[in-house]
């Protein structure tokens, strides 16, 4: 295991949430539809990183069969008891990586995705996940992952930028944090971001194609310095 991956796998430890902008169930709940719009369809889907569940409960009202995968414990008993509340008696839920999850799925899929997870993988990673879900996808399946950070808009979101209150002061000082940050991460052989990686649409895509799939770009409607690849087969 990396030494950043340890570094995430303990900054989850004993978390209960899936970190979303709002956790009203208003918000979650529009959240699921935008993203229901973008899977557009299939009988089975595999949620990798599902986290506390917030969404697959909402998945699960249009699919079949699901599978829910999270590296983290604390995570999955929130989902377990998530799933127990709505009575989803069509999730499953597995603890398992983007290196382990394969090995402990007994079928494929139509839809494969991961939300606010990809950003927690190196481009290198992406690619083995790509590779390998691919293996895992029905014949007319997509993978679709939502919620990468954009690495035009994220560093203006960090800074306050995009704001609607947004001033030169504010500004100035969140630039001075961020700064901060970044050095006290390096010397602390820390992640200089505990959200994780931005990724480039372009990389992705080359990607994507790599492995026989054309992708489609889209903007986060919830979260603005976040966009959506959705992935088919060519």
């Amino acid at each position: 295991m990396s030494k950043q991956k340890s570094v995430w796998e303990e900054f989850f430890t004993g978390k209960r949430s899936g970190g979303h902008r709002s956790s009203a169930e208003e918000f979650i709940s529009r959240e699921a539809r935008e993203k229901l719009f973008h899977l557009d369809g299939g009988k089975t889907l595999l949620d990798f990183g599902c986290g506390a569940g917030e969404l697959l409960v909402y998945y699960a009202l249009e699919y079949e069969k699901l599978v829910g995968a999270d590296f983290s414990e604390s995570m999955l008993d929130e989902a377990s008891k998530r799933i127990r509340a709505r009575k989803c008696e069509n999730i499953t839920l597995i603890l398992a990586d983007d290196e382990t999850v394969w090995e402990k799925l007994g079928s494929s899929f139509d839809r494969i995705t991961a939300a606010g997870v990809i950003q927690y993988l190196t481009d290198e990673e992406v690619d083995n996940f790509i590779s390998n879900a691919s293996e895992y996808l029905n014949k007319e399946g997509k993978i679709v992952l939502f919620d990468l950070l954009n690495p035009r808009l994220y560093p203006l979101w960090r800074i306050g930028y995009l704001s609607r209150n947004f001033g030169c002061w504010k500004i100035f000082c969140k630039i001075g944090f961020e700064t901060f940050s970044v050095v006290s991460a390096s010397l602390n052989n820390r992640p200089r971001d505990i959200l994780g990686y931005t990724h480039k649409p372009c990389i992705i895509e080359s990607i994507a194609n790599k492995h026989g799939f054309k992708m489609e770009y889209v903007q986060s409607m919830y979260y603005e310095y976040k966009y959506h690849a959705i992935m088919s087969r060519e």
